[in-house]
Order: structure tokens, then C-alpha cells, then sequence
């Protein structure tokens, strides 16, 4: 039993902060809600159905994430800021993004991303010890800032397009390559094999605090864009996806910049 109710609070956790934020990496970006918006208005019914042909169910399950935002995050997230300071919260995000290094590190790596693969390990090994744990980020007062990297990243690397954008009940925006993506991510979580009562404790407790914890800076500007958009759907949707392609490019505005790592010819009827 209870374990039971961890792993609902972990599930309804994972289905707002995936319905309500597309990535972590990009917490500085939705700041400007303004641009959100007038980028989302200004795509074309047209292009939206290219990149959305499931639209109408899409727009179901994002109501769905959202209610369940309404009714469980963001009263969570709420109570999460009147109880902590915000070096307190801001040292839980670190914590949580040094436990991700191995997998940015995994997947700079698969990307031909050598330097970035330096940092990645150098973040790792200076914030999980002068850092106590993680909880500090000395490791971006020296220069070497943070970086995201996922499969389904390294999938866009290797040529592998996109599909079609789906809301998935749960886990909220995707596209169908990063949907492939986060699956591999979560195969390659050691604590997803491990079926001990220990194991689905962290779990889902980690779950649970990365949804708040990431939810919780976000409950301005999240609630910003919803009271300003003309279409609520369209402007998240739009976010995410020049989110992602961001994220893929690595901030290069060029994707023909983007390493070489050879030919993967079997990715091309994917395409």
C-alpha cells in the first residue's frame, strides 16, 4: 500500500511537469513568455498540421496533463516555495541535474561531442565532490556551464527525423523519435532493472520531487502564457519544438555545424 501511493504521486508528478515544462535546459527561454506566444500565433494552420497530424487527440490528453497540473503540481509546487528558501530549491535542481551527468555524458559521447564530453565529466566529478554531492554548481563559477544532451537528441544527431508531435498520457509532449528516446533513457537507468522495494522507493521519489522541483519556478511564467495566448495548445506546442531543435543544434544556428560522426545509412528509411 505503500509503496502503491508513491508510485501514484511519482505518476501524476511525471504527467504535470512533462505536460507543463519540455526540458530543463530550457528554464531560461520560457521567461519570455512574449515570444512564445507571438511565435506560436504566427504559425500557419498548415504548418501546424505537418508537425501535429494527431491533433485531436493530442489536444485531449494535453487537457487531461493540465488538469492534473492544476489539481496536484502546482498546489505542490506552491507549498514547495512557502517551506524552502531558494538557494534550498535551487540546490535540489542541482542535485537532480548532477544525477543526470551520466546519461549527458553517454549521449555527448554517442554525438561526437568530445569537449562537451570533457565538461560533462569535469561538471561531474568537481560538483559531486567540492559541490557536496551535487547540491552546489562550482563547476559553472570556474566555466564549464551546463548542458543537456538525450537520445533522442543523439537520434536528431544521427539524422533520424523527428515524427510526428504527440501528447503522451503521462509524460506529456514528445515527438515520436523522443519518445524512442526517453525510452532508451529510462532502459538505461540502473535503478529501472532493480526490483527491490528500495529501488521503486527512489523510483518514485525521485519522481515525485523532480516534478515539484521543476514545476516550481515555472508557476508564473507557465500561468503567464496560458492568460496570454490565443491558443493555449499552440503556444506550448510551439515552444517545444524550437525547444528541441535548440537543444539538437547545440546553439549552433547552423545544423550543417553539427559533428561528423559518419554515415548511418540504416537510420534513412526513418526519414
Amino acid at each position: 500500500m505503500r509503496f502503491g501511493l508513491i508510485k501514484l504521486g511519482a505518476v501524476t508528478a511525471f504527467a504535470a511537469v512533462f505536460s507543463s515544462t519540455c526540458a530543463n535546459a530550457q528554464l531560461n527561454d520560457i521567461e519570455d513568455t512574449d515570444a512564445i506566444v507571438a511565435d506560436a500565433d504566427a504559425v500557419s494552420a498548415e504548418e501546424g498540421a505537418a508537425v501535429d497530424p494527431w491533433e485531436g487527440f493530442n489536444r485531449k490528453m494535453f487537457g487531461i496533463n493540465n488538469a492534473i497540473d492544476g489539481v496536484l503540481l502546482v498546489p505542490a509546487a506552491q507549498l514547495y516555495r512557502a517551506v524552502t528558501f531558494k538557494k534550498q530549491r535551487k540546490g535540489i535542481r542541482n542535485f537532480l541535474d548532477n544525477l543526470k551527468t551520466p546519461v549527458i555524458l553517454i549521449n555527448d559521447l554517442l554525438q561526437g561531442e568530445f569537449k562537451r564530453a570533457g565538461d560533462t565529466a569535469s561538471r561531474f566529478v568537481i560538483n559531486t565532490t567540492v559541490g557536496f554531492g551535487g547540491m552546489g554548481d562550482p563547476a559553472e563559477r570556474i566555466g564549464i556551464p551546463q548542458h543537456g544532451e538525450d537520445f533522442g537528441q543523439t537520434l536528431a544527431v544521427w539524422g533520424v527525423d523527428s515524427g510526428p508531435y504527440m501528447i503522451l498520457p503521462v509524460f506529456g509532449p514528445s515527438t515520436l523519435r523522443d519518445g524512442i528516446g526517453a525510452g532508451v533513457g529510462a532502459a538505461t537507468d540502473p535503478a529501472f532493472w532493480l526490483r527491490t522495494d528500495a529501488a521503486s522507493l527512489f523510483r518514485y521519489s525521485r519522481a515525485g520531487v523532480t516534478g515539484v522541483a521543476l514545476r516550481e519556478p515555472l508557476i508564473e511564467p507557465l500561468e503567464e502564457i496560458k492568460a496570454n495566448s490565443l491558443d493555449h495548445y499552440a503556444s506550448f506546442r510551439s515552444f517545444y519544438l524550437q525547444s528541441r531543435k535548440r537543444e539538437i543544434a547545440n546553439g549552433r544556428t547552423n545544423f550543417d555545424d553539427l559533428p561528423d560522426i559518419g554515415d548511418f545509412d540504416e537510420f534513412d528509411d526513418l526519414e
